[in-house]
This record gives structure tokens, sequence and C-alpha cells, in this order.
């Protein structure tokens, strides 16, 4: 789940640092949002038959895979944003102007969006944070491999963008998005179809608790190789 769902607002954050080009990254994000309106449903839905992971009824009865979840997912934390922020872009700036729009009315965006963000991470932990603290096994064992993942995405991107011969401005935001994960998406599916206390639940929030540890790392590496 987390695998099939690439990153969108955090990679505003690692490309800033990696001084990455500002408009290559919004296209990017623009493109990683259609993309997974499309993809993530039949992604992780085979990945599921691929695992032959089961899903039980209210009765207790096998059913197949709960697709009806996954779309109500996207359509929720993809569909309904993107077209928000359609809407409000374009009567914001009929009606009061570009000036006002960007020199005003998203600087005091801004500081939401960043405590909302943070309010997400505060809330995952709180309702996994016990769990965490008993099974430390558990989370090392969870993270050790999304870690890897992690690093590999990275890499190649990177490698494969140098080899591109890429500036390094486009370079290092196409490996950091292509490394970095869509956590309140995948948290959130998860949650719907295993549970608050699911297992399931708890890989995908080690996700969170490594990712910005790990992507720093990253942004270090892309601003030492500098090019």
């Amino acid at each position: 789940m987390l695998g099939a769902a690439p990153c969108t607002a955090m990679v505003f954050v690692w490309s800033y640092l990696s001084k990455g080009d500002a408009n290559y990254t919004l296209v990017q994000v623009s493109v990683n949002d259609l993309i997974l309106l499309i993809a993530f449903v039949p992604i992780v839905g085979l990945l599921f038959s691929w695992f032959d992971i089961s899903f039980l009824n209210g009765n207790g009865e096998v059913i197949g895979i709960p697709y009806q979840t996954l779309i109500t997912s996207v359509i929720v934390f993809v569909v309904i944003p993107l077209i928000i922020g359609y809407l409000t872009n374009r009567l914001l700036i009929k009606s009061k102007g570009k000036q006002w729009f960007e020199n005003h009315f998203l600087k005091r965006l801004k500081p939401i969006s960043i405590t909302a963000l943070l309010l997400t991470l505060v809330l995952i932990f709180a309702f996994q944070g016990q769990t965490i603290v008993d099974k430390p096994i558990a989370i090392v064992l969870i993270a050790i491999p999304l870690a890897l993942q992690t690093y590999f995405i990275f890499f190649l991107s990177w490698f494969g963008g140098k080899y591109l011969k890429l500036k390094h401005k486009i370079c290092a935001p196409a490996a950091m998005i292509g490394a970095s994960n869509f956590f309140e998406l995948a948290v959130a599916v998860a949650i719907s179809l295993f549970g608050l206390n699911s297992g399931a639940s708890l890989a995908t929030v080690v996700g969170v608790l490594i990712e910005v540890p790990v992507m720093l790392s990253l942004v270090a590496i892309a601003n030492k190789w500098k090019y």
C-alpha cells in the first residue's frame, strides 16, 4: 500500500531542501495525483491477489478484494482535495486577481497546511503509540525493508537521471518523489481494510516513522552530490 502510493505533499519539502526546481516539482506532483486516480486501486488489488490476502464480511465469510473501500479512499484523499484546490484557484483568481491570490491567500494558507500535516502525524502516532512501545522488535523488522526500498528507489532514480543528463534541480526532486510515499492514503486504506490495531496499519505507520529521517538523509546526499 505504501509502494503503490507515490508522494504528493511532502515532496515539496524535499525538493525545497535539495534546491529542486519548484515548477518541475509542481508538475511532477500533479502528474502523480492523476496517476493515483487511475493506478492505485488496480495496483493494490493486484498485490492483494498475488499475496492471497483474504477479507471477511460482518458474518465472518470470506469475500473478494473490497474495491469499494479502495475507491472511496482515493476519492476522499485525492479526488476531493484536487477538485477543491482547482475550484479555489479558479474562483479566487477570477474574483480577487492573481496577485492577491499569490501574495495574500497562499501566505495565509501555508501555516494552516503545515499545521494540518503535523496534526495528521500526531494523530497517527497517538493511535499506534502503545503498539510501537510494546513491540520494538516488530518495528525494526518492518522498518528494515521499508528503508531498503526507499534507498534503492532513490539511487535507481538518481543515477538514471544522471545517465539521462538531467540537471541537478530536476534529478533531485525526481529521485525524491520516487522514493517517498503518500503515507496519509496508505494509512487510511490500511485502517479501513484491516482495522486500527492491525499489523497492516502498524506497517504503514512505521513507514511514516522512518520516512522523515530517511528522506532527510537522502536530501543530504543529493546536496552533497550536487553537480
